[in-house]
């Protein structure tokens, strides 16, 4: 069942609601005069900071039984290392807690345990917890410290909460994704408001090398690399539709008879940021969010979408607007033409451009994306898909692929599982409710006593008790920020900076 926190959220937004749901409070929706009418705007703040929040020394765990404790890189690890660390501790003259994490089950998984930590002390303050560790470190120990309502498991943590709400009965406008002036740069969302004359906008994919990562769909031209099969967003009728579903790409060079298949589309050639390629991908070819894996031979296409395109060693083949080899350039960095684009090789893959790229020659690009199912989508102008993820509900119910969408780390480390997945952090979200309303959502977090954030269990559950049939995480931690053109940014970021320029954004346009 939900936490109670979002139980507490149902009734905030007076939707279906259990009599003994514990009290929150929730804004009057933003008198906003750049908000057009269907679109409205609720902050909502749940939960409470209580007794059981504290701050405690968590003490890192080496990678292996006899690994050295003074530079140990790990937040969680088998029990045994674990017994291993807070032996060593009580060696020491401390009392430390071996704490068991559990991984809840999810749509492609079932639960089990995930690790243990080592953690000591209950802290009232941040400082009372840095002034712990500091002795820690002196003892011979790596560490850091943690405020335990950001763990994930507190369901009555606090939470600020900012809902979107678009409303196609009344909105006459379009919900769609944007960025600056080329995807290889970032642009802080207010600018990109801004500058779009737009009402409202979110955030939108995660970015690597100045530029978004995942498929990336824009007005039915593939722009952006596939995580191939991992969770994305199919948006079509300006917004008023959303397919939330799993998506792989394919595109293809044809030369005469000859054919291979492109690595990446849009994208630092070698780097394939959360892997999933299409092969040859080192460590893993299996998704891997937040990894980088790596391709010493790859073909990657730009297109003028892309701005400057990489330079270094390798060979590339600039294409007018019909395919025809304008010239095959022994290194990479030539412009794009208007219209047309470059096929940038490394490694292996230099060889087969270069016998096949002849200038005056005319190569040939197919593209096919797919959905879960393995049917084809059309790409038409009207089709804009986000791959972001994971998935957080589909059909009404919370589907979340952990591990098609490579939330669970590959080995032994757990530790980015551990952070990224389960415990608290700042999220955004799109959905779209049993009305056709389209959300846009943002959860703040890592600001004790504040607003703590959400794991992602936490946070499909949310967007379900929103009323979410369909739902999607965007990238979040410090990427997440929601504004309107009237009140500018309408959360707290969670850097100290204030908001992040983004590689993508989804506005609202009236």
């Amino acid at each position: 069942m939900p936490p109670r926190a979002l139980t507490t959220l149902v009734a905030a937004l007076t939707l279906a609601l259990p009599a003994t749901a514990a009290p929150a409070s929730a804004t009057a929706p933003a008198l906003d005069p750049a908000l057009p009418p269907g679109v409205t705007l609720t902050s909502l703040s749940l939960g409470a900071q209580d007794a059981d929040d504290y701050w405690t020394v968590h003490v890192y765990l080496p990678a292996t039984l006899d690994g050295p404790l003074n530079t140990a890189p790990t937040a969680l690890g088998p029990k045994e290392i674990a017994d291993r660390v807070a032996a060593a501790l009580r060696d020491k003259g401390f009392e430390p807690r071996v704490e068991q994490v559990d991984l809840p089950a999810f749509a492609d998984r079932p639960a089990g345990v995930l690790g243990w930590t080592v953690r000591l002390g209950r802290h009232a303050t941040s400082g009372e917890a840095s002034a712990a560790l500091t002795k820690v470190r002196a003892a011979g120990f790596a560490g850091g410290t943690r405020y335990t309502a950001q763990d994930g498991t507190d369901p009555g943590a606090p939470q600020r909460v900012h809902v979107l709400r678009v409303d196609f009965s009344q909105f006459r406008g379009s919900v769609d994704t944007d960025f600056g002036p080329a995807l290889n740069g970032m642009e802080t969302l207010t600018d990109l408001v801004a500058a779009s004359g737009a009402a409202a906008g979110i955030n939108a994919q995660w970015f690597y090398n100045r530029a978004p990562g995942g498929l990336y769909v824009k007005n039915g031209k593939l722009i952006g690399s596939a995580t191939q099969g991992r969770g994305g967003i199919k948006i079509t009728h300006g917004g008023r539709r959303v397919d939330v579903d799993a998506y792989t790409a394919r595109v293809t060079l044809h030369a005469g008879g000859e054919r291979v298949e492109l690595d990446g589309v849009n994208r630092l050639p070698g780097e394939v940021w959360n892997c999933g390629g299409v092969g040859g991908d080192q460590p893993t070819e299996k998704a891997q969010h937040d990894l980088k894996c790596t391709d010493a031979s790859e073909l990657v296409r730009f297109t003028p979408e892309f701005g400057v395109t990489p330079a270094g060693e390798g060979a590339e083949a600039v294409l007018d607007s019909r395919g025809t080899v304008l010239a095959l350039n022994p290194t990479r960095g030539a412009a794009v033409p208007p219209g047309g684009s470059v096929i940038q090789a490394i490694g292996d893959s230099t060889a087969w451009l270069q016998a096949h790229a002849r200038p005056g020659s005319r190569l040939r690009l197919s593209e096919r994306v797919e959905d879960s199912r393995g049917h084809r989508v059309p790409l038409t102008p009207d089709t804009t898909i986000l791959q972001v993820g994971p998935t957080l509900v589909r059909d009404g119910r919370v589907s979340v692929n952990a591990d098609a969408d490579g939330l669970i780390r590959e080995g032994a480390d757990q530790t980015f599982t551990y952070n990224w997945t389960l415990r608290a952090n700042p999220r955004s979200m799109i959905g779209m409710d049993a009305q056709g309303r389209l959300m846009l959502v943002v959860v703040d977090g890592r600001q004790a006593g504040y607003s703590e954030g959400l794991g992602i269990p936490q946070t499909a559950e949310l967007m379900r008790s929103l009323g979410a049939v369909e739902a999607l995480n965007l990238d979040g931690g410090g990427s997440s920020v929601l504004a309107t053109a009237g009140t500018g940014i309408v959360n707290r970021p969670s850097d100290a900076t204030g908001q992040r320029s983004l590689g993508n954004v989804i506005l609202v346009r009236p």
